[in-house]
């Protein structure tokens, strides 16, 4: 079992920076890999980046690749998502998630967090 706790949410105007945190406990944090995603109202759980279990390789989605960045650091078990150049259609619920493949569907990620709101004015 892995706990996840998300942190970092709020409101921001566009063009303005967040960083979530997200952090973990339970088993062995360094086996997993972490991604986060985003659910806006009325929409589909959208994967926003993963990274690998030792950092070295990381994935972004169309819509956040240059402007999000994803790291880990295993040492005290959490994993951060820098959000940049934040615009509005990145509002939404941010969730971490943790999995055991390397992979970007929802699907196949077995724990996730609470979730942390973001929102971004214009």
């Amino acid at each position: 079992q892995v706990q996840l706790v998300e942190s970092g949410g709020g409101l921001v105007q566009a063009g303005g920076s967040l960083r979530l945190s997200c952090a973990a406990s339970g088993r062995t944090f360094s086996n997993y890999y972490m991604g986060w995603f985003r659910q806006a109202p009325g929409k589909e759980r959208e994967f926003v980046a993963r990274i690998s279990w030792s950092g070295g390789s990381t994935l972004y989605g169309d819509s956040v690749k240059g402007r999000f960045t994803i790291s880990r650091d295993n040492a005290s078990t959490t994993v951060y998502l820098q959000m940049n150049s934040l615009k509005p259609e990145d509002t939404a619920v941010y969730y971490c998630a943790s999995t055991n493949r390397l992979t970007n569907s929802a699907r196949r990620y077995d724990y996730w967090g609470q979730g942390t709101q973001v929102t971004v004015s214009s």
